[in-house]
């Protein structure tokens, strides 16, 4: 495939934050790639995506967080509240406190801001070739090569193909065909709401998370504080693939009955939601096969609870291109060795992703006891809970 530019090193299927972020890692240790994506690269999907020190930590040393930052927001605290009786449980400081214990900022941002700066940066980049309309049907891999196959016919290839497609990889497919995505059971909805005609508590500069019985609710500002984003999680709905399914606000609120007055104004504000089903993967043998390899939710989809989906994908970008400049590029050693450094750290996310759902929708006496836990529990105490996830003692470094 010709662009006008030197042969890539490396192939990038998909044109997402993984992907992206994978490109300009690579970049920085002047290795080669070409993005294919199957869209033009105008990601205005989604809606609102926190991003943890575990992450900003990274982009600051990518040279992307001055970008980002200005179009991002940074909560001082997450409350945390019981949905049923609206009490404030608990308060666990961010702002200037998660950023002197961690050394990187929380952030909360909309998505598409996100993806906006990530393939600004690639645009600039002299090592980078964005290939968009590129709908990849298929791959063929030689001894020493790996050809990613268009249905328009289009060929691109390079000696090696990293696969960030996300959740419905198709190159995830290719190489692990056994590998199911399986309905949990849940449904999430999201909406956005101008934050200037909010009222007490929803105006507060924080990520807020209220609690209730087989149901949650996230709200946290972005787009640098204009917007409030919002989203619910529930126990029901269908095994529907897609994420940006339309929404029935009735449903939703069905779901809400019992909570609380204030709860139940904010839904009642939404003029309209999207939802999308939540999936887990089957376990995966393996992330790379040959000159083939995943990262972000094309290896390791996670449940939303701890909000560390785009998170994971970064650091996976990050720790790759770092295997790729110590084996000098060669993928056939450093794409085992960079699936061998993640895959603990990712089943853990997951996992205790999966735990968190369950104490949220916690009922009956259960509920109670994890109230009482919350709230005569200090909020520094609290965040200590997370230095395994943000702390730079995971694992993950850019050099």
């Amino acid at each position: 495939m010709t662009n006008g530019t030197p042969e890539s090193q490396y192939l990038i299927a998909g044109g997402g934050i993984g992907g992206l972020t994978a490109a300009l890692a690579l970049a920085r240790h002047d290795l080669t790639a070409t993005v294919l994506e199957r869209s033009d690269f105008r990601d205005e999907s989604g809606a609102g995506i926190q991003l943890g020190p575990n992450a900003t930590r990274l982009l600051e040393r990518l040279g992307l967080l001055d970008a980002i930052e200005q179009v991002a927001f940074r909560p001082s605290a997450i409350f945390i509240f019981d949905g049923l009786s609206g009490k404030r449980l608990a308060e666990i400081p961010l702002g200037t406190y998660v950023e002197a214990r961690y050394g990187a900022p929380y952030l909360t941002l909309h998505r598409a801001d996100l993806h906006a700066a990530l393939h600004a940066a690639c645009k600039a980049s002299e090592t980078v070739t964005l290939s968009p309309r590129f709908d990849l049907t298929g791959v063929e891999e030689t001894e020493r090569r790996v050809n990613a196959i268009a249905a328009d016919g289009q060929v691109a290839e390079a000696p090696a193909l990293i696969g960030a497609d996300g959740i419905w990889s198709q190159i995830r497919a290719l190489i692990a065909p056994k590998a199911r995505l399986l309905f949990t059971g849940a449904t999430a909805w999201r909406t956005l709401l101008p934050r200037g005609e909010l009222t007490h508590p929803f105006d507060a500069p924080v990520v807020s998370v209220w609690f209730g019985p087989n149901t949650h609710l996230v709200h946290y500002p972005v787009r640098g504080g204009k917007e409030l984003n919002v989203v619910a999680v529930i126990e029901g709905g269908s095994d529907t693939r897609g994420w940006n399914q339309t929404g029935d606000a009735g449903v939703l609120r069905s779901a809400f009955v019992d909570w609380c007055t204030e709860s139940k104004t904010l839904l009642e504000k939404a003029p309209s939601w999207r939802c999308w089903s939540l999936y887990r993967l089957t376990s995966l043998q393996s992330w790379t096969s040959g000159r083939v390899t995943l990262l972000g939710d094309a290896a390791h989809p996670v449940l939303p609870y701890l909000a560390q989906g785009a998170a994971l994908a970064i650091e996976d970008a990050v720790t790759l291109a770092k295997c790729l400049k110590e084996f000098k590029g060669d993928a056939l050693t450093a794409f085992p060795r960079y699936e061998a450094a993640r895959k603990q750290r990712a089943a853990r996310v997951a996992e205790r992703s999966e735990q968190s759902g369950k104490h949220y929708h916690m009922a009956g006496a259960l509920r109670v006891a994890r109230n009482l836990m919350l709230r005569y529990r200090p909020g520094e105490r609290l965040l200590g809970r997370f230095d395994w996830l943000y702390g730079e003692s995971n694992g993950v470094a850019l050099d």
